[in-house]
């Protein structure tokens, strides 16, 4: 299949190609993002996306077991025996509890929660690094490296702990990474530098030690990467029946996931494999907003292939001069300039998506709703369920629009952002919490002091 694949320029303008074997995560020509395209004619592809469930009988086949693999044909950029895979995608699309339904204004019964926190790392990452690091095994690779706020650092680490597959080099910025990552990282033998910074300049260096091609990058400039992401939408029309959503609501921090997904559902569509796409709304928080920020407030847009680049250099620039810096507990999407913005646009014109923005307190109050209904989740991924709270207040979503929340990692993730919710007295917030201006936690549930005598005890069961 790997000779259906080829790699392209997304500028309109310039449009190069690439053979799939070169290692490259810009344009030679112009500096743009590179997308992995396929001739879908030489693909044998499935009569029906139904098809596929065939293979999940086979399971004893490891890239059947795969979450992303089981889907090959519609990523088939590689031949069967590059594949590096540890059992990744084994996800679940769980129906949110009525409480958390209502939480949000949605009818019961139309609102789910594809829960990414069950991948091996605990994270949505796995199903890109299963894609990063079978084309790294095709070009021969023996090292790789990247920048991270801690999910993409713990994915990298834990594959090429558990497959062998080459080393693991990853950079931090110091300060800026939830403990429950920083122990997988460190755990699972990566290479670890942690820069004077934020995850901004360790991107930016990242880059710059990427240029050595012994060293290869597995971050979401990286569009092998994207397209392992794209199976997490396949998985979630599977669990549907494959039903379409009318809302598919995720967290935009580095923009690769709103990447991956518009592409699944632009080449489902073109290929005529499903009859209409959802709507892809993505959540920023207000301290991390620049989405937000370019693609609603400036109105920038992907223009078929023609974005104004000049206006985001412009915006960026004004963040530069006045100091504006990403800060929000979600420390998963605390991302200054997004690599994948301009891909993230393209995806909001294929499906007529949108972005907002919500503060941290609304973030963590859904973050509490969700543990309530019996899964936990990392702060960032509870900016989706704010973001469809947030969405029904506006009118946007209606309260029958079947709707899936991306819920991208585990709530092991950042214990302490958890633990600071719940415990901080509320009189303390604004001050204590994270260093952060929370102003209110509305669903703290707090541990009750009590003395070590049994009447004491039950008085406190029965308050």
């Amino acid at each position: 299949m790997a000779e259906a694949a080829y790699q392209i320029c997304v500028n309109a303008e310039c449009k190069a190609t690439y053979d799939v074997g070169e290692v490259l995560f810009a344009c030679r020509k112009c500096g743009s993002l590179l997308d992995v395209a396929y001739d879908f004619s030489r693909v044998r592809l499935p009569r029906r996306l139904s098809d596929f469930e065939l293979r999940w009988s086979k399971r004893k086949d490891p890239l059947n077991l795969s979450g992303v693999w089981r889907f090959r044909e519609l990523i088939p950029f590689a031949k069967k025996r590059d594949i590096v895979t540890i059992g990744e995608g084994q996800t679940l699309l769980i129906e949110a509890r009525e409480s958390l339904a209502k939480y949000v204004g949605l009818e019961p019964g139309r609102f789910f929660l594809q829960y990414e926190g069950l991948n091996p790392s605990g994270s949505f990452k796995d199903n890109g690094m299963t894609g990063a690091l079978t084309h790294a095994r095709m070009v021969g690779a023996k090292s790789a490296i990247c920048a991270s706020t801690g999910n993409t650092a713990s994915s990298l680490a834990l594959f090429a702990a558990a497959s062998g597959a080459l080393r693991a080099i990853v950079f931090i910025g110091k300060g800026k990474i939830a403990h429950g990552k920083l122990a997988q990282i460190l755990d699972h033998g990566a290479k670890t530098l942690q820069i004077e910074g934020d995850f901004d300049d360790a991107m930016q260096k990242v880059q710059e030690v990427a240029t050595d091609p012994r060293y290869y990058l597995v971050n979401s400039l990286n569009p092998f990467r994207l397209e392992g992401q794209k199976a997490i939408m396949f998985r979630i029309l599977e669990s549907l029946g494959w039903r379409i959503p009318r809302w598919i609501v995720l967290p935009g921090g580095n923009l690769g996931n709103t990447s991956a997904f518009g592409k699944a559902f632009q080449e489902l569509y073109e290929l005529g494999l499903i009859r209409r796409k959802p709507h892809l709304a993505a959540i920023n928080s207000t301290g991390a907003n620049t989405f937000y920020q370019i693609a609603e407030k400036k109105g920038i847009k992907w223009n078929k292939g023609k974005v104004d680049e000049v206006a985001i250099k412009r915006y960026y620039q004004h963040m530069d001069e006045r100091g504006i810096r990403a800060k929000t507990i979600a420390s998963a999407i605390e991302i200054n300039r997004p690599v994948n913005l301009i891909k993230a646009l393209r995806s909001l014109e294929w499906t007529r998506g949108l972005v907002r923005q919500v503060p941290d307190e609304e973030i963590f109050d859904a973050k509490a709703q969700v543990g309530k209904g019996g899964l936990g989740c990392e702060p960032a991924s509870a900016a989706a369920v704010a973001g469809v709270r947030r969405l029904r207040r506006e009118g946007i979503i209606g309260e029958k629009d079947l709707t899936v929340a991306l819920i991208t990692g585990h709530l092991l993730k950042d214990l302490d952002a958890t633990v600071g919710y719940h415990t901080t007295p509320k009189s303390e917030l604004p001050e204590v919490f994270a260093g952060f201006k929370v102003k209110r936690a509305r669903f703290q549930n707090r541990p009750i002091p009590v003395a070590n005598d049994l009447e004491a005890i039950l008085r406190a069961l029965k308050k």
